[in-house]
């Protein structure tokens, strides 16, 4: 397709409007919005009312509301920010996803610079949530800047805004949530900015995600601690049960081992094992795991991973046997399988494989299915457009081995709707990680991919092949 006549301008507008789109990123950027229990969810209210006071400055929409959805019959879930604008003239109605809750910040010693301090170091701007997810709300706010800014404030696209605050503690509310705001939250097209590009050069849109089962895994033997020397050899501790159990998860290549977990076969762009070695920063003579190509083993293969354990520190050891030990265990699921049934599988292979009789407690279990985009829908050739002309390189079409899995809760409420995943982010974002980052010449190119999508979903029919 030619690029489109307003392109020039408004590379143009997103240009001048950059500086005021770092600055408020920045400023969201400084507020510590963790929605994980144990966190004071103060700030993330905090964070909800600033989003909210950005969305209310661009002045196109008829309602800007902070809401909240019940998780269960006793908890209420973080605070989301909703607006909307009706389409008017047969124009379609595009909504715009991205969350303002971020992870937390780990340890502050890991952390070049404060994590909640943003800091520009060359081309990348570096705080918690700068890219993940900050940067995809910035985006969207920057882009309709621009869009109103070149079109006029007369349009006739309709607008919803949807940035949830939960969604790095699972979105616990969120199935809940789009229920009972259905019809605001309405639209022919859905652009989640929460994934990553090829590279800082090269646009992706994802049209795979792996989904997720994490659960806490309480390991026990004894009924309470006994002194190592005088027992240790014959009883056994639960640290060496966990041991034991968790190494029954992967194949000695590192694979995952656990019957009924599946795979899916599908072609994958070239990828080697050396550009996996300096993008996950593999040290010196470590190996990667797996088998097959990479970017199946990352996309298409089911991973799993213990990211957390309870047991005491090096510094507060003692001569005992434990008695229990907790590990949090976070799975990967390949699409094409429910959560549910992986979990199953899962929960299985550990009570078949617990050695000494040790006795296993499961807890805190969260599923996310897994979701393949439907590619044939008008609405991706628009916006892999959008991509080359922003970018001036074409889109690639990625699979994630990361997970977002309130996607298939939209398909559940919105079937006619397409979904388009697209994001901010790099290879290097670090996203979850210490010295998380944005590159500003990706976020650049990002506004401008959104905003030349919405002047030309402004100039379409709603029902259009």
């Amino acid at each position: 397709m030619p690029d489109h006549p307003l392109l020039d301008v408004l590379r143009e507008s997103v240009q001048a409007g950059l500086p005021v789109a770092i600055s408020d990123l920045g400023r969201l950027v400084r507020i510590p919005s963790v929605s994980w229990d144990g966190f004071d969810s103060e700030n993330v209210a905090r964070s909800a009312e600033a989003v909210k006071e950005l969305l209310e400055g661009l002045n196109v929409f008829d309602s800007v509301a902070i809401a909240r959805a019940p998780i269960d019959g006793e908890r209420m879930g973080q605070p989301a920010i909703l607006a909307r604008r009706p389409a008017r003239n047969g124009k379609p109605t595009i909504l715009l996803y991205a969350h303002h809750d971020v992870q937390p910040p780990g340890n502050e010693e890991d952390w070049e610079s404060a994590p909640f301090e943003p800091t520009v170091r060359g081309d990348r701007l570096y705080g918690r949530g700068a890219a993940d997810d900050k940067a995809g709300i910035m985006a969207h706010v920057a882009a309709i800047r621009s869009f109103v800014e070149v079109v006029g404030d007369d349009f006739d696209l309709g607008l919803v805004v949807f940035f949830e605050g939960e969604e790095e503690f699972g979105s616990r509310s969120f199935a809940n949530f789009i229920t009972e705001n259905r019809d605001t939250l309405e639209a022919d097209v859905i652009v989640v900015a929460d994934s990553d590009n090829w590279d800082v050069n090269t646009p992706a849109l994802t049209v795979g995600l792996r989904g997720n089962v994490t659960f806490k895994l309480t390991v026990s033997t004894l009924a309470h601690a006994s002194h190592s020397g005088m027992f240790g050899g014959a009883a056994p501790d639960a640290m060496l049960a966990a041991i034991r159990l968790l190494s029954t998860l992967h194949a000695p290549d590192g694979s995952v081992a656990v019957e009924g977990l599946t795979s899916r076969t599908a072609d994958t762009p070239a990828y080697d094992e050396s550009r996996l070695v300096e993008e996950a920063a593999l040290l010196p003579g470590v190996t990667p795991i797996g088998h097959g190509d990479v970017l199946s083993r990352l996309w298409d293969q089911p991973a799993i991973t213990i990211t957390g354990i309870d047991a005491p520190t090096v510094q507060n050891a003692s001569n005992t046997l434990l008695p229990s030990v907790t590990v949090k265990v976070s799975a990967r699921i390949a699409p094409g399988q429910s959560a549910t049934d992986a979990y199953t599988a899962l929960e299985t292979h550990l009570r078949q494989h617990a050695p000494f009789g040790a006795q296993l407690t499961i807890s805190d279990v969260d599923r996310g299915n897994p979701f393949l985009v439907d590619t044939d829908g008008w609405a991706v050739d628009v916006a892999k457009d959008a991509m080359r002309q922003a970018w001036g390189a074409d889109a690639i079409e990625t699979g994630i081995g990361g997970s977002i899995p309130f996607i298939s809760d939209l398909v559940t409420v919105f079937p006619d709707a397409q979904i388009l995943i697209t994001g901010v982010e790099d290879p290097d974002s670090r996203a979850h990680s210490p010295n998380e980052s944005l590159h500003l010449g990706v976020f650049h190119r990002a506004i401008l991919t959104e905003a030349v999508l919405l002047t030309t979903l402004n100039e379409r029919g709603r029902i259009d092949s």
